[in-house]
């Protein structure tokens, strides 16, 4: 699909004056994309409370990065999705790992495990297991899985910042986990 150029600019500048603080300029970035956004956040987050706060937390990182807006690299609502579906993720990881992360650091802190869960210590091993068999995937292989599962990137991402095709990245991931899935019953499972 040909990009319209004079989109672009307007949007460019809307950005630039956006980066600037007017306040007509938020107003407008908010006005053209905040249903869009809210939408999005209403279907991620468990309470409509959570999904206004992302709100206006995407809006504030919006208008911190503004910045950086480059109309080259994509149109500004796929920037503005961009940003909101990586916030929301990140808002989420951090909910769970809460949520997880106080009855297991109880349970741990008493010297005990909870039922059904691996030790700490062997979250550890397993861990160190799973690494020395990631370092032996090649490179582009292992820096894909690294990426995408321990970075939080996207293959997309991934794809613009080794400058590779999104097939190709996604061939290498789908290589790797075959060949750790293969690794994996080939061992003894630890």
């Amino acid at each position: 699909m040909p990009r319209d150029s004079a989109r672009d600019q307007g949007d460019l500048e809307l950005m630039r004056r956006v980066a600037k603080n007017e306040e007509a300029a938020v107003a407008e970035l908010y006005d053209r994309f905040g249903s869009l956004v809210y939408r999005m956040a209403y279907q991620a987050m468990p309470t409509r409370g959570e999904a206004e706060d992302a709100v206006q937390e995407v809006f504030v990182r919006l208008w911190r990065t503004a910045r950086r807006y480059d109309p080259e690299r994509a149109a500004l609502v796929t920037w503005v999705m961009l940003i909101a579906r990586r916030h929301l993720v990140d808002k989420l990881r951090r909910v769970q790992a809460r949520v997880r992360a106080v009855p297991l650091g109880e349970a741990h802190a008493a010297g005990r495990t909870v039922e059904g869960e691996p030790s700490r210590a062997e979250q550890d091993e397993r861990f160190g297991v799973l690494m020395k068999r990631i370092q032996a995937l090649p490179e582009l292989q292992r820096t894909v899985v690294m990426r995408a599962y321990l970075g939080g990137q996207t293959l997309r991402q991934i794809g613009e910042e080794l400058n590779t095709p999104l097939g190709t990245i996604k061939s290498a991931l789908s290589r790797a986990l075959v060949r750790l899935r293969e690794r994996v019953s080939e061992e003894v499972p630890i």
